[in-house]
């Protein structure tokens, strides 16, 4: 799927087009904590700060979601 397209064009270090792969992953399964964690690995690796944060603090507040769910 798309994630696994980000995750090998991130290999090759196509980082722009695996940013793009990452956010179809997300637009499709908004509540996917690994996709947010990947799409914040690929904007690192590009070099966009600003939105590595912003797409790891989803995927930390759908962690949170999944253990507060779970009590």
């Amino acid at each position: 799927g798309w994630h696994a397209l980000g995750m090998a064009l991130m290999k090759l270090g196509r980082f722009e087009e695996a940013i793009e792969a990452g956010k179809k992953a997300v637009e499709l399964r908004p509540n996917d904590q690994i996709g947010w964690t990947s799409l914040s690995l690929f904007y690192n690796r590009a070099g966009n700060i600003k939105e590595a944060e912003a797409a790891g603090s989803k995927a930390k507040i759908l962690s949170w979601g999944g253990k507060v769910a779970k009590e």
